[in-house]
C-alpha cells in the first residue's frame, strides 16, 4: 500500500463539513475583519462615575527659618593652633648695658621735635598754595607795586618771557607782576604762567633788573641743565675750576663785560653758595633769572642779590 506525498490524508488538511470551500490556512494567517462586531457592544453607555468632591484649601504654615550658615557661630577647628595672648613689650632701658646697672631703668621713649629747616631750605623750598597771597602782602609792606601782566608797562615783559633759556609756550604769559626795590636795584618779579582749564599755573619765577645803556646778550646757566638753542655761541671759561664744574658762560661774542663776568669773584660766590637751580640771562635791556615754581618773598631776595652781583660785574668792565 502506497502514501500518497502530498499529504490530503491529514486529518487537518480536510476541510470541515460546514465549510468546503475553505482552504486549510496557518494559524494567524488571516486578519480580522476591519468593521466592529456590534452586536457584542452594549447598547447604552456605562454610566459615568461621579467627581471626588473638591477639598477645602488650608493655608499650609512655611517651615520655620534656619539661620544661614555666617549667622552661626563658627566652631573651632581642633586643628587649630591657640591663639596666644599679646606679649606685653618691657619699657626700654637706658644705661650700660640696657640698664644692667639700673641707670635708665623704666625711661620714656624720647620725643625730638620736628627739625626746623634752614635759612637755605626755606629759599629754595617749592612754593606752597596761597603764597602768592603771601608776596602780595610782603610786596605791599615794602612798597611794591602789583599789576596784572596786561598794563602797559607791562608789554616788555611778555619779550622777556619769550627769550627765556626755559622755552616758555607761546599760551604762557607774565603774571603776578610786582615792581620794587631790593638789594640797591630796581627790581621786577613776576610769575610765568600756564593755562590750564579754566585756570592759570606758576610754572617758572623770574626776577629782572633793567641795565641803563643795555647789556651784552650773554646766558649763564648751571652745568647739569641741559641747554638748547646755544649753536654757534662760545663758552666763556672763568679761570675757576670749580666754578667751570658747575655753571657754563655762553655768549654770542666774546667781550670784556662777559669775562669780567665770570672772573669777578663776588658773582662766583653767589653762584657757588646755591644749589644751582637758577638761570641768568640777558635780553630787552634786562639781566633776569628764573626758577621753576612761582615767586616768594624769599627767592625775589635770593635772585635780587644775584642780580645786583652780576650788574656790579658788568658796570665795572666799562
Amino acid at each position: 500500500m502506497t502514501t500518497p506525498r502530498d499529504g490530503s490524508d491529514r486529518p487537518e488538511d480536510q476541510p470541515a463539513d460546514g465549510d468546503q470551500s475553505r482552504a486549510w490556512e496557518p494559524p494567524g494567517w488571516s486578519l480580522p475583519p476591519a468593521e466592529p462586531d456590534r452586536s457584542q457592544q452594549p447598547a447604552t453607555p456605562p454610566a459615568q462615575q461621579p467627581a471626588p468632591p473638591e477639598q477645602d484649601w488650608e493655608a499650609t504654615p512655611p517651615p520655620p527659618q534656619q539661620p544661614a550658615a555666617w549667622d552661626q557661630p563658627q566652631q573651632p577647628d581642633p586643628w587649630d593652633q591657640p591663639q596666644q595672648p599679646p606679649v606685653q613689650e618691657e619699657p626700654r632701658r637706658g644705661g650700660l648695658f640696657g640698664g644692667l646697672f639700673g641707670g635708665g631703668r623704666n625711661r620714656p621713649p624720647v620725643t625730638r621735635p620736628p627739625r626746623k629747616p634752614t635759612a637755605l631750605e626755606e629759599v629754595y623750598r617749592p612754593r606752597e598754595a596761597g603764597t602768592w597771597m603771601d608776596t602780595q602782602a610782603w610786596g605791599a609792606a615794602h612798597g611794591w607795586t602789583p599789576s596784572d601782566g596786561t598794563g602797559p608797562q607791562d608789554a616788555p615783559l611778555v619779550a622777556l618771557t619769550r627769550s627765556a633759556p626755559v622755552r616758555p609756550a607761546k599760551s604762557e604769559v607774565p603774571s603776578n607782576v610786582l615792581r620794587g626795590r631790593d638789594a640797591g636795584l630796581d627790581l621786577v618779579a613776576f610769575d610765568i604762567v600756564s593755562p590750564v582749564g579754566q585756570a592759570w599755573v606758576a610754572t617758572h619765577a623770574v626776577t629782572a633788573a633793567p641795565v641803563l645803556g643795555g647789556a651784552p646778550a650773554f646766558r649763564l646757566t648751571p652745568a647739569r641743565f641741559w641747554r638748547h638753542g646755544t649753536g654757534g655761541q662760545l663758552q666763556i671759561p672763568s679761570g675757576d675750576p670749580e666754578f667751570d664744574q658747575r655753571w657754563v658762560l655762553l655768549v654770542p661774542e666774546d667781550g670784556p663785560q662777559v669775562r669780567r663776568l665770570v672772573e669777578d669773584p663776588v658773582v662766583r660766590q653767589a653762584l657757588l653758595g646755591s644749589d644751582d637751580g637758577d638761570e641768568l640771562w640777558s635780553a630787552e635791556g634786562f639781566v633776569a633769572a628764573v626758577r621753576p615754581d612761582g615767586n616768594r618773598p624769599l627767592l625775589i631776595q635770593h635772585h635780587a642779590r644775584i642780580l645786583a652781583a652780576v650788574t656790579a660785574a658788568l658796570a665795572s668792565a666799562y
